[in-house]
């Protein structure tokens, strides 16, 4: 494909400015020390490629959230509404967050959490960005056009980190040059002062960025929908609209409601299945898709073990559970009568969803996302354990939670049975024989969000008819009886999100945002709750919402191995990794509330950082 070959051959001219030349000659005049010149900066980025191949770090920094074993996206989806960590048979998960989340405890271990990675990583997407920024005017272009689109590439990939970043961490420090010297006096800079400089970045990079572009780099409509989330985010909700009108009415996108691709002929099938296909994802024809990150088997530079996303989000379905006559009922074997491994995926049950998440969102029985083949059930499983058969009646037949008389049939709920989306985790694994996920593209940013975003900018207008509209036309597309206007509040907002976009958007990055917009504006919240920024870490949205819909956190639900579920409202923002605060020596890094350090906090600054 013309995407795959452009962005190898951007990876190989990166590739080639970390090299160094090995010399042969048997000439001894290579003993001769010569300046190391030729792969300078100053020689690198003299032509726009060599520019754009600091794109390509961003892509592929942007990328690794989704990819691999426990990857990041765990971590935004634990901190939430909708799911906890369900590995019950060790410490060091996060699940007692009160314990577990600290400045100096391990913060970027697969076996432990990912705050740290998206600390790290957010810095050095921002650092690949920055040197585009910084050295733009160094090489000669074609034109104008061609100077402004790289520039407003890069405006996008730190304006995206900062977006994440600031409503992760809240202040953090804000860098908007290439770092060329070591620097140690680094301070925190507010949310607000952040926010607004990426808006006016994203502003520009609207005019320029081009509305079709390669998959997997910056677009027009990628641009005015990060917009839109910093327009929100700042409480300027007629600009959001703006933005994300931008996108929806742009003509370059659209909901996809009719049957397409690969997929598209299977009449067992519906558009929903169809949406979430490795092979429909990023194809001329789905029009839905805006951000996405590539990711294919056998394409040099692809993600380090694809996606494997059945591993971390599917039920650990094939041990722990027995027939009622209390043979071991379930087993992980490939190439067995009944393969279930390859049906449905190897899972550890690492992302363990919520009740809220599997029953009580749903409110709508014509719901395709929740229909029987798009959406698995245990009850959906049956026993195949090769070695019951013939000597065990319940071979073959359906899974069930209880015998008759009611005693479980498993020894760990929290892991081993759970619902789970079919439609969108289940990633054909052709590497392995016991499948957890292949390589796929995957989503970013979606043309259903851009219209939920609307909708939620209406609704802080006020605006609820326009609000509802939008919201079901996300709705109808599923086959979803359409909203009245006097049910919409940031609830049914965050419930459809919740349908739509599972494993998708980072949901506590999300549930931050809108806990901050609540405390800027003052609105009542659903709950009949007012919030405000002078407690914001004692008093706020994001915790009351995740006390209401988990069945988990601060329930008293305990695992196997002796962890409870806990979470406090300081959690609504991250801590600040302590290797990061003491590694600045010569300012200071302000720690969030809540957590050992923030006494020592100083003012953050309130202008742009010179």
């Amino acid at each position: 494909m013309k995407t795959d070959k452009n962005n190898i051959k951007r990876g190989f001219r990166l590739s080639a400015l970390l090299l160094v030349t090995t010399l042969t000659s048997c000439d001894k005049s290579w003993l001769e020390p010569k300046p190391l010149s030729f792969f300078a900066p100053e020689n690198s980025f003299n032509d726009a490629a060599g520019l754009r191949a600091t794109l390509v770090a961003c892509e592929r920094n942007m990328r690794i959230e989704w990819y691999g074993d426990a990857p990041p996206m765990v971590t935004e989806a634990i901190f939430s509404d909708i799911a906890v960590e369900g590995t019950t048979d060790k410490s060091g998960p996060a699940q007692n967050m009160d314990l577990q989340i600290t400045p100096t405890a391990q913060l970027n271990s697969g076996d432990y959490n990912k705050i740290g990675f998206y600390w790290t990583e957010g810095y050095k997407g921002i650092k690949y960005a920055n040197t585009a920024i910084s050295r733009i005017d160094q090489p000669k272009y074609k034109s104008e056009q061609e100077r402004n689109e790289i520039l407003g590439s890069a405006y996008f990939h730190r304006a995206a980190r900062y977006y994440r970043l600031t409503n992760q961490f809240g202040d953090v420090p804000l860098i908007l040059n290439e770092a060329t010297e070591p620097k140690l006096d680094y301070q925190s800079t507010k949310r607000e002062v952040i926010l607004k400089k990426m808006k006016e970045d994203l502003e520009f990079a609207e005019k320029w960025v081009p509305a079709n572009a390669d998959k997997g780099t910056v677009n027009k409509g990628a641009v005015s929908h990060l917009l839109t989330k910093i327009n929100l985010a700042l409480g300027l909700f007629d600009d959001a609209i703006k933005s994300a009108s931008n996108v929806i009415d742009g003509g370059t996108h659209s909901l996809m409601k009719a049957r397409f691709g690969a997929t598209g002929g299977d009449a067992t099938r519906n558009v929903i299945w169809d949406l979430h296909r490795p092979e429909n994802k990023s194809i001329p024809t789905n029009r839905e898709g805006i951000m996405m990150v590539i990711d294919r088997l056998l394409i040099d530079g692809n993600a380090d073990g694809g996606i494997q996303l059945m591993r971390n989000t599917v039920p650990f379905w094939f041990n722990n559970i027995n027939t009622p006559n209390g043979n071991r009922g379930t087993i992980d074997t490939y190439a067995i009568e009944i393969d279930q491994v390859n049906q449905f995926g190897r899972g550890i049950g690492r992302v363990r969803p919520t009740r809220y998440s599997t029953h009580s969102v749903w409110d709508d029985p014509k719901d395709l996302r929740h229909a029987p083949g798009n959406w698995m059930r245990m009850e959906d499983l049956v026993y195949n354990n090769p070695a019951i058969k013939g000597k065990d009646t319940y071979y073959g037949k359906k899974l069930q939670l209880r015998t008759d008389a009611g005693a479980l049939l498993t020894i760990d709920t929290i892991r081993c049975w759970f619902d789970w989306p079919h439609y969108k985790l289940y990633i054909p694994d052709p590497e392995r024989v016991q499948a957890t996920g292949g390589h796929t593209d995957w989503y970013v940013f979606r043309l259903a969000e851009t219209y939920l975003l609307r909708a939620e900018a209406y609704f802080w207008k006020g605006d609820l008819a326009n609000a509802a509209n939008d919201l079901n036309q996300v709705r109808t597309r599923a086959g979803c009886s359409p909203l009245t206007s006097d049910k919409i509040n940031i609830g049914t907002i965050l419930d459809e999100r919740a349908r739509e976009l599972y494993f998708e958007e980072p949901r506590k990055t999300e549930l931050t945002r809108i806990a901050y917009i609540l405390a800027q504006t003052g609105k009542p919240a659903y709950n009949g709750k007012t919030y405000s920024l002078t407690n914001f870490s004692d008093n706020n949205f994001f915790y009351d919402r995740i006390m209401e819909k988990s069945n988990f956190y601060n329930k008293g639900v305990i695992t196997r191995h002796g962890d409870e579920y806990k979470l406090s409202p300081y959690h609504v923002l991250w801590p600040i990794p302590q290797s990061a605060i003491d590694g600045n020596s010569k300012g200071r890094i302000n720690q969030n509330k809540g957590y050992a350090g923030y006494e020592l906090n100083v003012p953050a600054l309130t202008e742009l950082p010179k």
